[in-house]
């Protein structure tokens, strides 16, 4: 009996051992990393869609707290619920805040099937 308690006391030395041996990541560095794709992708791709906001006549950005990190879509008929990463930051100094040209962007169909039509798209915030 005793001889099986000195064996899993050994089993489990030996795991806490080797577990704290081993270099673990930290959350700040998970964090670090994901700013850091969401910055690659964003440079490489627009912030908003194919539609226009019927009130401005151009795309919306509804800016969210820089701490939301994903989005869901909703479609109505056949579902498409998906669930996007939120990629695009903004920027204080925009370096272009004019209008796009016209007839860039589709206006929002009659009857939309997607919310992804009605012109809105999420950008984290700076703060």
């Amino acid at each position: 009996m005793i001889r099986k308690i000195l064996v899993c006391l050994i089993v489990i030395a030996a795991g806490h051992a080797m577990s704290t041996d081993a270099p673990q990541a930290e959350a700040s560095d998970i964090y670090g990393m994901t700013h850091v794709w969401n910055r690659n992708y964003a440079q490489n791709r627009p912030w908003h869609g194919n539609y226009y906001n019927q009130s401005y006549g151009q795309p919306l950005a509804l800016v969210v707290p820089p701490t939301a990190h994903m989005r869901q879509t909703y479609s109505w008929g056949v579902s498409q619920n998906l669930n996007h990463p939120i990629y695009h930051q903004y920027g204080r100094n925009a370096s272009s805040p004019g209008a796009a040209r016209p007839g860039q962007f589709h206006p929002t169909p009659n009857w939309p099937s997607h919310t992804d039509q009605f012109g809105v798209y999420y950008v984290r915030g700076p703060w």
